[in-house]
């Protein structure tokens, strides 16, 4: 099958839509498909050969965060240009109704579409407001996914209709095995973090915090945060008694992620909101972490309700303090909590999640023709 994909943030800028749609593009490539990307990019660095870069994205407030969008008279004629090279047999668009490359392709296509909605969200006014406009692109696709509940309920009050229920993808295999990072985690201990730093619905304000209360019960006590942002800033905001004991890598690769998650002795998502399912909680199962997360609907359903990890009240540091102190000091609750995850992360392997997308695709395009560019 010939599958067009379209990402609508920037391919530079790490996030979780973009790893989702790379891991998907290369399993479905696993699996014998022909696929391609359009994605904002900048043409001089380097992207997978999968990927059409469709020229430098533009950062623009939402949901909670900064998303680098392309939207405009050349990104249309890129998405133009793309869709007719390609002859898909389907075009698969995320986040549809943000304005960017995928709601070009569902203004411009012709054909069998299906669309992932990933974001969860209260109920906007914005998105409200512009859900009469959206409703043309909206009402083309033929089939609809939502990562998860919360995904699916944003779906229903912003833009109506309905959605199967198929969740993020982790390409499990990568965490599994792993080096520490040389003198991790040590004697001491170690909490691990992972995500944009200046954002604040990641939570790390409220990790740090919870730091504070744990570092003079606990003198080797050690937190890595690694991710994009200021890592000075980060560190800064700690008591300067306990700074040297906050370590920063800034943004990772792969591969130093996968370190990383190896190098603590539990894994905190702090996370205050706006999250649909949490991929890095999920790549940090795979690694097998004992992971504390915050107790957000997203973060229950893939920690199985606390029995794959521990949960404490969303934004309350005391709490957070309190869970994490407590695995710190169980080792044997930190490796139940460990095989807890791994057994739990195995259902959003990208081998059964691929396979069920597949399945999308073959319902939608039954009876109908491949993908044109409208006219």
């Amino acid at each position: 099958m010939r599958i067009g994909i379209a990402c609508p943030y920037s391919w530079d800028v790490p996030g979780g839509v973009q790893s989702h749609i790379r891991d998907l593009a290369e399993a479905l490539l696993e699996l014998g498909h022909e696929v391609s990307v359009i994605a904002p990019a900048d043409e001089d660095r380097p992207v997978p050969g999968y990927v059409v870069p469709a020229g430098k994205a533009m950062p623009v407030p939402y949901n909670g965060s900064v998303a680098r969008l392309a939207f405009g008279p050349l990104s249309l004629n890129r998405v133009r240009r793309w869709l007719k090279d390609g002859s898909f047999d389907v075009l698969h668009v995320h986040e549809p109704a943000v304005p960017s490359l995928s709601l070009l392709a569902c203004w411009v296509a012709a054909g069998p579409i299906v669309a992932t909605m990933h974001t969860a969200m209260p109920r906007s006014r914005v998105m409200l407001a512009a859900s009469a406009a959206l409703r043309t692109a909206i009402e083309k696709i033929d089939g609809r996914i939502a990562v998860s509940e919360a995904a699916r309920t944003t779906l229903v009050e912003h833009l109506g209709g309905d959605a199967v229920l198929i969740p993020n993808g982790v390409a499990t295999r990568r965490f599994r095995d792993g080096d520490p990072l040389p003198g991790w985690p040590g004697e001491g201990g170690a909490i691990g973090f992972l995500g944009r730093m200046d954002e604040p619905r990641k939570g790390l304000s409220v990790l740090l915090e919870a730091f504070e209360i744990l570092a003079p019960q606990r003198p080797g006590l050690r937190l890595l945060i690694a991710g994009p942002g200021d890592a000075d800033d980060a560190r800064e905001r700690v008591s300067q008694s306990y700074r040297d004991r906050v370590h920063r890598l800034g943004e990772v690769t792969e591969e130093e992620k996968n370190r990383v998650l190896h190098s603590v002795d539990v894994f905190c998502s702090p996370n205050t909101g706006g999250e649909s399912f949490g991929i890095v909680t999920a790549e940090a199962m795979s690694a097998g972490a004992a992971i504390v997360a915050s107790d957000l609907e997203a973060f229950r359903m893939v920690l199985r309700g606390g029995t794959a990890g521990d949960l404490f009240a969303n934004g309350d540091a005391a709490d957070l303090a309190r869970v994490t102190l407590a695995l710190l000091d169980d080792p044997a609750r930190r490796a139940e909590l460990s095989v807890a995850a791994l057994d739990a992360v195995r259902e959003y392997d990208w081998s059964v999640v691929a396979r069920d997308v597949v399945s999308v695709y073959e319902t939608v395009v039954l009876g109908r023709t491949e993908v044109e560019v409208a006219q």
